[in-house]
């Protein structure tokens, strides 16, 4: 299962996406998802806010996740 990350998600991870290990249990849910990412990256859970998108559309916490989603973080964006 892969991940898509963009702007401080992107830098706190290091790379443009990541892929859960094929040994570890993969999430089943968006709040999975999103748990086992702050677990992997506690810099994540200092964000005030951390959506996410499934398939193009953004998710709620009880939306389920399949490997073959196009998964994507999407932390707060600011600017002007």
């Amino acid at each position: 299962m892969e991940v898509l990350l963009f702007g401080i998600a992107k830098d706190i991870v290091g790379s443009s996406s990541y892929r859960f290990n094929d040994k570890e249990p993969k999430p089943l849910t968006v709040k999975e998802l999103k748990g086992k990412m702050r677990q992997a990256f506690p810099e994540l859970g200092k964000l005030s806010s951390l959506a996410v998108a499934v398939n193009s559309e953004y998710a709620e916490d009880h939306t389920s996740v399949v490997s073959g989603d196009e998964i994507a973080l999407i932390p707060p964006v600011s600017g002007g």
